[in-house]
Formats: structure tokens, sequence, C-alpha cells
């Protein structure tokens, strides 16, 4: 079976593609390895600044860098009192969304913990409505999916979650 080459102007342009390509997934990689004491100032000269901060209850401040709504990767970390990461963390995986199982989350618990949702919805009427957050996520290295958070229906607290795939990546037949 004969393969036709890509166009002219992609293989003028194939090199610099990959080498943009390969320089965005390695600064993805870069920020999951960053090691504990690293300060915040130096976190944001590789990767930005925060695309989230919150103070949780206990007074311990939280940055989220995250590529959602649009993407489906987020990683987040607490700092110590001299503004150091604690421990950085990718939250958008199963065995983080695990902790929803502990105690009660308030949405702003949420946020704080996994960032802002890829997207906002409601399911149900009346007194079965509730209020949904969708992260978006790839499960295994290869499959988009996403998780659903329920807030019941006064949005308060979180009442059950589960996953399912990403239909942005659905093919249509």
């Amino acid at each position: 079976m004969d393969h036709p080459l890509p166009p002219p102007a992609l293989r003028r342009h194939a090199g610099a593609i990959l080498l943009l390509a390969t320089g965005l997934l390695a600064g993805c990689a870069n920020i999951a390895a960053t090691p504990a004491g690293t300060p915040l100032a130096d976190m944001e000269s590789q990767y930005g600044t925060p695309s989230y901060t919150c103070t949780r209850p206990d007074g311990a401040r939280r940055v989220v860098w995250s590529q959602l709504p649009s993407g489906s990767y987020a990683w987040g970390t607490d700092l110590d009192a001299q503004g150091r990461a604690v421990r950085m963390e990718t939250l958008m995986s199963p065995e983080h969304f695990a902790l929803l199982r502990q105690g009660d989350w308030t949405p702003e618990a949420v946020r704080c913990e996994f960032g802002p949702p890829g997207r906002v919805g409601a399911v149900g009427l009346g007194e079965k409505h509730e209020v949904v957050w969708s992260y978006y996520y790839v499960l295994d290295g290869r499959w988009h999916s996403v998780m659903y958070v329920y807030f019941g229906p006064n949005g308060d607290k979180v009442t059950h979650y589960h996953s399912g795939p990403d239909q942005r990546y659905q093919r249509s037949e």
C-alpha cells in the first residue's frame, strides 16, 4: 500500500513542529517532578503563574497549574510557611479523586484540591436536581476520561462521583 508524502510545507517545518511538541511535553513532564522544597518563585519562573490559588482551612496555601478546561492535566502542591512546595501532585487521576471518599467536601474544598472544573452543569429535575462538575483527565496514558463530581440538590457538598469517557474524543460514525 502506497502512502503519499506530506505536503511540501509540512515537510519543511516538520523539524520545528517536532521540536515544539517535544518542548511542550517536556514542560508538562517536568512540573510533576518538581522536588519538595522548591520555592514558589522558582516554580513560577519555570511553569508560569499558577492558574488557581487558595488557602486551606488549616491556613496552608495551595497552588494549582491546570490545563482545564481545554486540556486534561493539572498539578498542585501545598506551600509551607516559607512558600516552598511540600509535594507536587498530579491532580487528574482516579487515585487522587479517591480523596473525595473521605469526609465532607464543599465546592470550595474541591476547587482548592483539584482546581477549577473543566465544565459546570446540572442534571435531574426537582428534588433530584444536582450540580455536576466535570474534570477531564487521561486514564492509563491513553483513555480520555471525565470525572463527574455531584454536589446534591443544595449544591453544598459532594454526594458522589464517577468517571466516564470524554465525549470530546469520541468518533462520530
